[in-house]
């Protein structure tokens, strides 16, 4: 029998959201991004986890040419086109430069607030045996808490690392934590032991 393994699924740290010189950069998230250390911590946490021999994915939010996937009547995306961003093939929604991608990380592009919505990020998990799921990004209130709550629900283990996740404010933050508690093992990148089942 196939031996279950671990991944460690990086959410959404592309440049539109946590680059300084990103359109986020001066914002609140931006702020918080800096304030948390998000983008040293999470490099040092891929390091660790490919160092364990865990898989490693980054997923991201894009959208092709001339935004035919992007929902008009949401109010997460439906200002991304009249402001230029989520651009597929732009610098916007490349992973941050200080976050290491190899060939063979898994690679998720999606087009709504969950990872498994209508993605291929489903079928390369189970392709790669993976039943544990450690998971952090940007943000805590939208992409982490769907993350959490859709892995659940489809019998993965879920881990969230907790320090390696970002909302507007330090408060929304707390909250979505909280909220998603049931649904998950809550660690940080400090304690976490990164390893597979």
């Amino acid at each position: 029998m196939q031996k279950q393994r671990a991944i460690y699924l990086v959410l959404d740290m592309q440049n539109d959201l946590v680059h300084d010189d990103g359109p986020n950069g001066k914002g609140p998230l931006g702020q918080q991004v800096r304030e948390r250390q998000l983008i040293g911590k999470t490099a040092a946490a891929i390091k660790r986890a490919r160092e364990a021999g865990i898989l490693v994915g980054f997923v991201r939010v894009g959208f092709s040419a001339g935004y035919p996937e992007c929902p008009a009547g949401s109010q997460v995306f439906s200002a991304a086109p009249q402001h230029g961003l989520f651009k597929l093939g732009g610098w916007g929604t490349e992973i941050h430069p200080e976050l290491e991608q190899r060939e063979g990380d898994i690679q998720v592009v999606k087009h709504r607030v969950s990872p498994f919505y209508s993605t291929t990020l489903e079928a390369q998990l189970r392709a790669q045996n993976v039943s544990r799921i450690y998971c952090a990004g940007v943000s805590t209130q939208a992409v982490v808490q769907a993350t959490v709550r859709d892995a659940h629900d489809r019998d993965y283990e879920v881990i969230l690392l907790e320090d390696l996740c970002a909302a507007h404010s330090a408060e929304e933050h707390g909250n979505s934590v909280q909220s998603i508690g049931r649904f998950c093992k809550t660690e940080t990148s400090d304690t976490v032991a990164f390893a597979h089942p």
